[in-house]
């Protein structure tokens, strides 16, 4: 037994001089390297140990700092081998101090419950270095970064990563200037390598990407549109000795259109080959920096804290380890972007754009606020009231069913697509008369009596055709025995809205005036729909009037439309878009928005991504519409768009393209469900028109709170996959006197460019500016 005892007394002994060694090693090694603290108000100073309780600060490297009465000066060397001196409280570092670890770390100055916070120096063992301002562990705030490699970045950090703006110099001699995100190039920066050739423009995840201009050091320059760092859209290209090539640029010859424009000195071949410019900038590459190997917020402390009230006022013994506990690691986090399918990247991500945007975490706003998951609105219940026997309008809905069934069902000549012009004239229009008891052209009903009108009847029988509309659908939708539905409330025109039961058609009612306005557009209407069978101006089938007779006499115009969201997918969400801000915004919370809310334009928190073909022909066409618009002289006109979320959580929440499991994915390619449904896209997709249940991707943006009138938010990166339906609503409205009336009222209170009732050119303008920021090509 004795025997034992001495065996483990002596292993206990040889343990303890190991670790004497080691600590003694360890202090050697930290006072070289950190030098001494000068210590303010310290009563006693000790190369060991100094303890006192009156200290009020601390000085380090010419630093106060003001700690509080209950902090001490202590040095510490810890059973691991590492090594703090510094302020002390609680059992963390408070106030100044400085801290090595084993691995050749090294971090001198402000402390805060443990966690670097304020200004400091941290140094890594390959001898790079971050001298500036911490947070919560992490460099964040203004700072400088030197690498291992010469590499010096000077500007702002955000959670360890470049974020905002900075200047970077490289080893190799390039340099840039700019904006940054989540460590890499993004907005505006120029970017000049070392032969001195630059570019100066737009970047987007650390590549040129955007508008910009590219000059080489001979005097050549780029000017235009760029994608992942090649020349991709509408640019200019201008050599020194003055020609210029411009056009559609593409690295693809089969898209690349352009002219070459030689000036009278040029020696260079008409058939200029805009292939020199992608090889001259192959050789332009950017460099992609220094990467940290370990991160300070990464970085553990081998102390832990206590709760034990005799610990919390437990003073260090002699030898400074008397406070000593066992280690706590610290959260550790990717924030170097190796696994982007990580949910603990996805989610720092939003923490970054909060930091971006200047936004608190705790905003309950989604639409300031990336940290909040988008939730898909709540189904509202089926819009209108059903008009039934007691409805206040219940003889004006059989007055309007029987005058349509009158209407498409008289017999009359095959109509040609060729109309005259005296089709178009307002006065041609057909009076009925409508007795209870019937007449030779109409059946008995048990309505009151009354006249019915047809505006330009053969006009609106060739626009149905044109539609491709059957006589028989259209007459069964609006007539049949199911009732029409009356929304709630009247539009802000004072017109009320009725939907047949189908959701196909829309009935509005309408001032007099404003069928005046539309009888004199309507041939201009006719003959752009019949010019652009994508038109994504909203469809008229027919303009009608019921007039009662007896003692309550009183006229009621319909026009009848398509109903644009009309979709065999649920639309969660609407936006009516005009491009304005003054009063486009809904003014209600976010608890009682539902499906069938309608969004304007200051609610806008996505930008609507179309595929590359399908989106030219977007521009293609809302610039022929408003062409349009603007010859008919009509304002106010806006963008209707409903959103299909394809992938919703059971709680609710989006979820977005990027969050999906890959592993899951690749799985389920190969299910029989999967694989059907593919086809069934396919087969859609080669069916799809312009504007009608469109697959496509939306990317979330955040507004940032003081730009109350910002139309169209910050880019997140963070998409869903949606289906779109979309067109032109409301293009009924004259730009009269009325409106320029109150576009001068106006004028005086508000900014006049956000305002809705302008000059339609200047409308038309400002309309399609905002459209095509909203809605861009998917890249």
């Amino acid at each position: 037994m004795m025997n034992m005892l001495n065996k483990e007394n002596s292993t206990v002994s040889r343990a303890w001089e190991a670790t004497l060694r080691k600590t003694h090693a360890a202090k050697k090694r930290a006072n070289s390297i950190f030098g001494t603290i000068a210590l303010a108000n310290a009563t006693a100073t000790n190369t060991t140990t100094t303890t006192t309780t009156s200290i009020n600060a601390v000085q380090d490297n010419d630093k106060n700092c003001t700690i509080s009465e209950a902090a001490y000066f202590t040095e510490k060397i810890l059973p691991n081998g590492e090594y703090y001196k510094g302020q002390w409280c609680d059992n963390f570092p408070e106030g100044q101090g400085k801290y090595y670890w084993i691995d050749g770390c090294m971090y001198v100055g402000e402390w805060h419950k443990g966690k670097t916070m304020g200004r400091g120096r941290f140094r890594w063992p390959s001898g790079a270095t971050y001298e500036g301002e911490f947070k919560s562990g992490y460099m964040d705030g203004t700072g400088t970064y030197v690498g291992s490699n010469g590499d010096t970045y000077k500007g702002q950090w955000v959670m360890n990563l470049k974020h905002g703006n900075g200047i970077e110099y490289y080893a190799n001699g390039d340099w840039y200037e700019g904006e940054w995100r989540r460590g890499l190039r993004y907005g505006i920066g120029k970017y000049q390598w070392h032969n001195k050739n630059h570019y100066d423009g737009e970047w987007k995840n650390g590549v040129i990407h955007g508008n910009g201009c590219f000059v080489w050091i001979n005097g050549d320059q780029y000017d235009g549109c760029w994608e992942d760092g090649m020349p991709k859209g509408n640019g200019t290209y201008q050599l020194s000795d003055g020609s210029f090539y411009v056009g559609y640029w593409s690295k693809e010859e089969n898209e690349q259109n352009g002219t070459y424009h030689p000036s009278e000195s040029s020696s260079n071949d008409v058939e200029w080959d805009p292939k020199i410019v992608y090889n001259q900038l192959a050789d332009c590459k950017i460099s992609p920096g220094e990467k940290v190997p370990i991160l300070p917020s990464q970085k553990k402390l081998a102390i832990s804290y206590s709760s034990n009230n005799a610990e919390k006022s437990r003073r260090p013994s002699i030898d400074g380890r008397g406070s000593l506990v066992l280690e706590r690691p610290f959260d550790k986090m990717n924030l170097w972007g190796e696994n982007d399918n990580d949910f603990n990247s996805f989610e720092m991500s939003r923490q970054l754009d909060c930091e971006f945007y200047g936004v608190n975490p705790a905003e309950s706003n989604y639409k300031f606020n990336p940290l909040l998951p988008l939730k898909v609105p709540k189904p509202g219940n089926r819009q209108g009231e059903k008009i039934s026997v007691g409805h206040k309008n219940y003889e004006l809905m059989l007055n309007l069913q029987l005058g349509i069934r009158h209407s498409v069902g008289r017999p009359a000549p095959p109509t040609s697509l060729d109309l005259k012009a005296s089709a178009f004239d307002p006065k041609e229009k057909i009076w009925t008369r409508f007795p209870p008891e019937g007449s030779k052209y109409t059946p008995p009903h048990q309505s009151c009596e009354f006249k019915w009108k047809d505006y330009t009847p053969v006009v609106f029988r060739s626009l149905r055709k044109l539609f491709k509309v059957d006589p028989a659908d259209y007459m069964l939708s609006i007539c049949g025995n199911d009732a029409l539905r009356e929304l709630s409330s009247p539009g802000k025109s004072g017109s009320f809205f009725y939907l047949t039961d189908d959701d196909i058609y829309m009935i509005k009612t309408m001032k007099k005036a404003e069928v005046k306005v539309f009888l004199k557009m309507l041939a201009a209407y006719y003959n752009h729909v019949r010019s652009f069978e994508n038109s994504l101006v909203i469809k008229y089938y027919g303009l009608h009037c019921v007039k009662v007779t007896g003692a309550i006499q009183r006229k009621v115009r319909f026009i009848i439309m398509g109903n644009l969201l009309r979709s065999e997918y649920t639309i969660h969400t609407r936006f009516d878009l005009k491009g304005s801000s003054l009063g486009r915004v809904t003014n209600k919370p976010e608890s009682e928005i539902n499906s069938t809310t309608i969004l304007k334009d200051l609610d806008l928190n996505f930008i609507f991504k179309l595929q590359k073909a399908w989106f030219h022909k977007f521009c293609w066409q809302i610039n022929r519409d408003c062409e349009f618009l603007e010859q008919v002289r009509t304002m106010d006109y806006s963008l209707l768009v409903g959103l299909h979320f394809r992938e919703i959580s059971s709680n609710g929440e989006l979820i977005p393209c990027e969050k999906r499991d890959p592993r899951n994915e690749s799985s389920s390619l190969h299910s029989r469900s999967t694989s059907d449904q593919l086809l069934l896209d396919l087969e859609r997709q080669a069916n799809m028109v312009l504007g009608a249940n469109m697959p496509a991707r939306v990317e979330r943006t955040i507004r940032k709170p003081e730009c109350e009138l910002q139309l169209v938010g910050e880019q997140t990166g963070e998409y869903y996959k949606v289906i779109l339906s979309f067109g032109i609503i409301d293009i009924l409205q004259d730009y009269d006197i009325t409106k320029k009336l109150e576009h001068a009222y106006k004028s005086i209170q508000y900014d006049p460019t956000s305002i809705s009732a302008v000059d339609p050119k200047l409308y038309s303008k400002r309309f399609r500016d905002f459209i095509f920021k909203a809605f861009t090509e998917d890249t």
